[in-house]
C-alpha cells in the first residue's frame, strides 16, 4: 500500500506542493515561487524544501498548466496540417461566432498558419465509405514541403475519420516514416467523434503543446530519477482522473487545465467529508479565477471547451471557466477612463510592488495590503516586506489622480471592480446554466481566493462558505485525491429505430479493453477497477445532445429510449413523442481506484480560542477603519466559534471575515462562514454613520 504521497500544482504565479504519509499522519506543505523560465527548477527546489528524499516518495502527482498556457499565449510548437482535398480552411472558418457580442471587432489567430496547411487527394462519405482513395504520392509531397519549411509536428485530419480511420491511419504511417521526430497526430487517435471543426481543432492544440509538454515532463522525470525517484511520475488531467507519465505524448491534450481540475476535485471531496453536497469553487491564485459547479458531491464534466475564441477542446473534462483576475492582476484605467483589473498580470516576477521583486504597477494584491487585509510583514511566498509608502504613492500617481481619489479610496474600488468581476464569473457557470447560487456553499481556495469570499457570497446571496484547511494548496491536494481515469468516446450516429444492441455492447466493451490496457501499461498500484458507460442522445434535426447513463456494459435499446425522453422531459418540460431519437455517441470511463487519502489528517489542533489569537489590527471595510481580531490558523481548535470582522492568517493564504459573518471550525479543520442577511446592513449603516 502507499505511504507517502505528494502532490505538485505549478501555477502561473507560484508551485504548490502538499506531502501526506498515510501511514503516520505526516503532513508536510510547501510554496515556491514558479519558475517560469524553467518550471522543473521550481517543481525541484520544492521537493528539496519537503525534506523527504524522493527514493521514499511512493506516489507523485503534477498537475500542470505547460500545456494550457502554450495555447492561450500562442507558444506552442509549430505545426503543419495535412488534411482533405478542399477542407484546408475548416480550422479557420469555425463556426458562426466572433470574439465580442456586439460589434466587429476582434481578431483569431489559428493554431496552424495557412501556409503549412497542406491539402492530398482522399475522401471518405459520412458512413465511413471510401469515394477516392488516399493519394500517398500527395502525402510524400506535403511532408517534403513542410519538413522543409521548418514545422515541429504534423496533424493528419480527414474527412469523416472518427467513422473510418482507414486513411487516416495509413497517412500516419507514411509520415512517421519520413518525419524525424515523433511528433504526429491523426485525428482519430485523439477523438474517435463527429464535428470536424471541433475535432481538427482538439488535434491541432495536441500537436502543438505536445513537444512541449512531453520536454517538460521528461526534464521532470529524468532529475528525479537522478535523486533516486523509483515510481512513475503520474500526471493530472483535465477530466479530473491522472495518467502516467510515459504515456503523456499519447495524451498531451488531456494535460489542459489539469491544475485546475485537480483543485475542483479536492472541493469536492472536502465538501463531501463536510456534508456539503452541492458547491461553487472559486480558485484564485495569481494570475486567474478558475469557477466550477460540484453538484451531489461531483464535479460537472463537460464534453469540451473553449481555451480561446474559436478554438474549442473536445475531449470529456471538469467544467471550469476561466477569467484573469488573480492577485497579481494590475489595475490600469481604459480608454474611457474608468477602472479595470486585469487580464494582464505582474505574475511571480516582478510581482505585485508588496513583494519588492521590481514590480511598479498597483495590483489586488497591493490593495489588500493597503486594506490592512494581509499582513505587511508576513508575505507568503516572500522574504520581504511590503512597502506601504510605496504601494500608495503608486495608487495615487498611476490611478488616484485622473480618479480624484486618495490610495485608500482606489484601493477599496479596485477590490470592489475585483469583487464584481469574480461574481460575474461565478453567474456565468451558475445562474446562466439555470442553477440558483443560493443553494450551494462557496469554496474559496488559491493564495487569494480567501481574501474576496465573503464580498462574492453576499454579491451573489451565497449563504455559507467552505474554507478548506489549505485554500492555497488544495490543487497540490487534489493531486493526490485523484485516481488513474481514461475516458474514450466512439461517434455511432445512428436513429434508434436502425440500431444494433449487439454492436454498441461490443463497442462498449472494446472500449473498457483498451482503458484496462493503458492501466496495466502505467504499472500503477490500484485497488479497484471501476467502468462507467455512457450514450450522447438527440432527436433527429436538433444539434445539441443529452448524456444518459448506462449499466456497464450493457445496452437495452428500449430502456435507454425511455431515460432519453424522461431526461428530455425533465431538461426543457417538453414530451416530443413523434421525433425519432439518435444515438449519437457511446462514451466509456474506466477509473483505476487508489487508496484514497483520510481527510482526518486535517483535524484542528487541541487548545483554545483565545491562545490561537494573536492580536488585532486596524483593517478597512466598507469605508471605515475597524478593530480587527488577528488569529493563526495552526491554532485554531475544532467547532471553536468567533464573529467578523477577522483575520485568519496562514502559510499559504489569508482568510478575510467581514463584519457581520459568522465562523466556526468543523472536525476536518475547515473554517465554515456563515454570510449572514444583516452583514450587508452592518456595513451600509456603518458607513453612513461615518459619513
Amino acid at each position: 500500500m502507499s505511504s507517502i504521497n505528494v502532490g505538485v500544482d505549478v501555477g502561473g504565479t507560484y508551485t504548490d506542493f502538499i506531502l501526506v504519509d498515510s501511514h503516520n499522519g505526516t503532513l508536510r506543505t510547501a510554496k515556491v515561487p514558479t519558475t517560469v523560465d524553467d518550471r522543473a527548477n521550481g517543481f525541484m527546489q520544492g521537493i528539496h524544501e519537503m525534506a523527504v528524499p524522493p527514493s521514499t516518495i511512493d506516489w507523485l502527482v503534477h498537475g500542470t498548466t505547460a500545456g494550457t498556457n502554450a495555447v492561450l499565449e500562442r507558444k506552442g510548437a509549430r505545426c503543419g496540417l495535412i488534411t482533405t482535398k478542399g477542407f484546408r480552411d475548416v480550422l479557420e472558418l469555425g463556426r458562426r461566432t466572433r470574439p465580442n457580442a456586439y460589434g466587429l471587432s476582434g481578431s483569431f489567430q489559428p493554431l496552424i498558419e495557412r501556409c503549412d496547411r497542406y491539402e492530398v487527394r482522399e475522401r471518405l462519405d459520412a458512413k465511413g465509405q471510401v469515394v477516392e482513395s488516399l493519394n500517398e504520392d500527395d502525402v510524400r509531397t506535403a511532408v517534403e514541403h513542410l519538413k522543409a519549411s521548418g514545422v515541429e509536428s504534423i496533424v493528419i485530419h480527414f474527412l469523416h475519420s472518427y467513422v473510418n480511420p482507414e486513411h487516416e491511419a495509413r497517412c500516419a504511417e507514411i509520415v512517421r516514416s519520413m518525419w524525424h521526430n515523433e511528433n504526429v497526430v491523426a485525428g482519430h487517435e485523439i477523438v474517435r467523434e463527429m464535428r470536424e471543426f471541433e475535432r481538427g481543432s482538439t488535434a491541432a492544440i495536441h500537436a502543438s503543446i505536445r513537444p512541449i509538454v512531453t520536454e517538460y515532463i521528461k526534464r521532470v522525470a529524468d532529475r528525479l530519477k537522478d535523486e533516486g525517484f523509483a515510481n512513475e511520475l503520474l500526471i493530472m488531467q483535465a477530466n479530473g482522473g491522472m495518467m502516467a507519465s510515459s504515456i503523456v505524448g499519447q495524451h498531451a491534450a488531456y494535460t489542459v487545465m489539469s491544475g485546475p481540475a485537480a483543485g475542483v476535485l479536492a472541493a469536492a471531496e472536502i465538501a463531501k467529508a463536510s456534508d456539503i453536497r452541492h458547491v461553487i469553487t472559486g480558485d484564485m491564485g495569481g494570475t486567474s479565477y478558475d469557477v466550477a459547479l460540484v453538484v451531489d458531491g461531483e464535479p460537472i464534466i463537460t464534453a469540451e471547451k473553449d481555451l480561446a475564441y474559436a478554438v474549442p477542446i473536445r475531449i470529456p473534462m471538469i467544467d471550469i471557466h476561466s477569467i484573469g483576475s488573480g492577485g497579481g492582476s494590475i489595475a490600469r484605467l481604459d480608454k474611457a477612463g474608468m477602472l479595470r483589473v486585469g487580464p494582464e498580470s505582474a505574475g511571480s516576477y516582478p510581482g505585485p510592488i508588496g513583494y519588492d521583486r521590481g514590480g511598479e504597477r498597483p495590483t489586488i494584491t497591493d490593495a489588500n495590503f493597503l486594506l490592512g487585509r494581509i499582513n505587511p510583514h508576513s508575505i507568503t511566498g516572500s522574504n520581504a516586506q511590503a512597502s506601504l509608502e510605496k504601494i500608495k504613492l503608486a495608487m495615487e500617481e498611476q490611478l488616484g489622480k485622473e480618479l480624484g481619489m486618495n490610495a485608500l479610496e482606489v484601493a477599496s474600488a479596485i477590490i470592489d471592480v475585483a469583487v464584481n468581476d469574480l461574481a460575474g464569473a461565478i453567474r456565468l457557470v451558475s445562474i446562466e446554466r439555470g442553477h440558483d447560487p443560493r443553494d450551494f456553499a462557496l469554496m474559496p481556495y488559491g493564495g487569494a481566493g480567501p481574501l474576496h469570499a465573503v464580498a462574492i457570497a453576499r454579491e451573489l446571496g451565497i449563504p455559507s462558505i467552505i474554507v478548506p484547511r489549505f485554500p492555497g494548496l488544495t490543487s497540490a491536494l487534489g493531486c493526490i485525491m485523484a485516481n488513474v481515469r481514461h475516458d474514450f468516446v466512439q461517434t455511432v450516429n445512428q436513429p434508434f429505430d436502425e440500431i444494433d444492441a449487439q454492436q454498441i455492447r461490443a463497442l462498449m466493451a472494446a472500449q473498457a479493453q483498451e482503458g484496462k490496457e493503458l492501466l496495466e501499461r502505467e504499472n500503477v498500484v490500484l485497488s479497484d477497477v471501476e467502468i462507467r458507460n455512457e450514450v450522447d442522445l438527440l432527436y433527429r434535426g436538433q444539434s445539441h445532445v443529452l448524456r444518459i447513463p448506462v449499466p456497464t456494459g450493457e445496452f437495452d435499446v428500449q430502456q435507454v429510449r425511455d431515460d432519453f425522453a424522461a431526461a428530455y422531459l425533465e431538461r426543457f418540460d417538453l414530451s416530443l413523442p413523434e421525433m425519432r431519437p439518435v444515438l449519437v455517441n457511446v462514451r466509456t470511463t474506466v477509473i483505476g481506484i487508489r487508496q484514497k487519502i483520510d481527510l482526518n489528517i486535517f483535524q484542528p489542533v487541541a487548545g483554545t480560542l483565545a491562545e490561537a489569537k494573536t492580536g488585532t489590527r486596524q483593517v478597512y471595510f466598507g469605508g471605515a477603519w475597524h478593530e480587527t481580531s488577528i488569529y493563526n490558523r495552526d491554532l485554531l481548535p475544532a467547532e471553536s466559534h468567533f464573529e467578523g470582522p477577522a483575520i485568519v492568517e496562514q502559510s499559504d493564504t489569508t482568510i478575510v471575515i467581514d463584519p457581520g459573518a459568522t465562523c466556526i471550525i468543523d472536525a476536518f479543520g475547515n473554517i465554515l462562514i456563515n454570510v449572514s442577511k444583516q452583514a450587508s446592513a452592518v456595513l451600509s449603516h456603518e458607513t453612513s454613520q461615518k459619513v
